[in-house]
């Protein structure tokens, strides 16, 4: 039951009932329903900015999620790439510069694609950045990998070509050094036996005695076994292609005739002293493209570093040579 209210009438100087209209109460009731709905509005709108809902916090969880996976998912190719680029250098460096083909340059191994927007698709949402990325670097990659894929093709056929290459180039000293007196002379400026002036030797003088045995430098064929060339004496030449030609001089006899295809190691001919030569020993000559170049170079095949640096020193000192 409500309460009844009085107030002071001064004029009969007595307390009066006060008596609240009809309209007054239900203008009073419906500005406390309007206040108490506003109320609960502003505490729901308070309330969906701080405190997440179920539904909220799920879709946060998914959201996290995913930045997560393409977190891992571009570390992943971070790795990838570091791993191509470790096949690329050594591709370019090595297997490439070995077999004397052209490096591939980094902007056609990381070229992107042109002409039409291929990630419109992935556009108009939230996190499309990531996703575009993404998609972008493992385009290239893919590319990156087919690149490389076809010059390791490449490389292969090279190699076949390179082996062959290998097998015939003069590689190895056409007298072992268990059958050596001496390594006498080296090419470059020497002094002539007979005249006793300094002129070029053309060639490097391995003094062994007369009947030591010779052996090809490489796989080749025998372009001529004779004695019809000023000054060498016995002498065979052995054309091994690819532009090399080893000449072999002052031999005592032949083990091979012309025309013979012979391998690297093969027994050839025999230490002599034959045609323009003061003592027994092997002169021999390296030609590339019809020129003459320094034998020394050629001589991986057989011996090791601390020989190989052994012969460097003697075959530099400039002293008299024996042809």
């Amino acid at each position: 039951m409500s309460k009844v209210k009085y107030f002071y009438d001064p004029e009969t100087l007595s307390y009066r009932k006060i008596e609240r209209k009809k309209g007054t109460t239900l203008t009073y009731a419906g500005l406390f329903l309007l206040a108490s709905a506003l109320f609960a509005f502003l505490f729901v709108f308070i309330a969906s900015q701080f405190i997440e809902s179920p539904r909220e916090r799920e879709i946060a969880r998914e959201l996290d999620n995913m930045k997560l996976q393409y977190k891992l998912l571009n570390n992943r190719l971070d790795a990838a790439y570091a791993a191509l680029e470790n096949v690329e250098d050594r591709d370019n460096a090595i297997y490439r510069h070995y077999f004397e083909a052209n490096p591939i340059p980094l902007e056609q191994r990381r070229a992107g694609f042109g002409g039409i927007n291929r990630y419109k698709k992935y556009e108009g949402y939230d996190n499309s950045n990531l996703i575009i990325e993404a998609n972008k670097r493992l385009d290239v990659l893919e590319k990156a990998i087919v690149v490389q894929s076809k010059s390791l093709d490449e490389i292969a056929v090279l190699a076949t070509d390179k082996e062959k290459f290998l097998a015939a180039i003069p590689a190895i000293q056409p007298v072992k050094n268990e059958d050596l007196t001496r390594m006498a002379s080296g090419f470059g400026y020497r002094i002539d036996p007979f005249t006793k002036v300094r002129k070029f030797h053309y060639g490097m003088d391995f003094t062994a005695p007369r009947g030591t045995p010779v052996y090809a430098t490489g796989d080749g064929v025998v372009e001529r076994a004779d004695n019809n060339a000023s000054g060498y004496g016995k002498h065979i030449r052995i054309d091994h292609g690819y532009g090399y030609v080893s000449l072999y001089a002052h031999l005592y006899k032949y083990n091979v005739r012309a025309n013979q295809r012979v391998k690297r190691g093969d027994l050839i001919g025999y230490v002599g002293s034959t045609g323009r030569s003061e003592a027994p020993h092997l002169h021999y000559e390296v030609f590339k493209d019809g020129e003459r170049i320094n034998p020394i170079n050629f001589y991986y095949g057989n011996l090791s570093a601390e020989e190989f640096n052994e012969l460097l020193q003697q075959a530099s000192l400039e002293n008299q040579s024996l042809d």
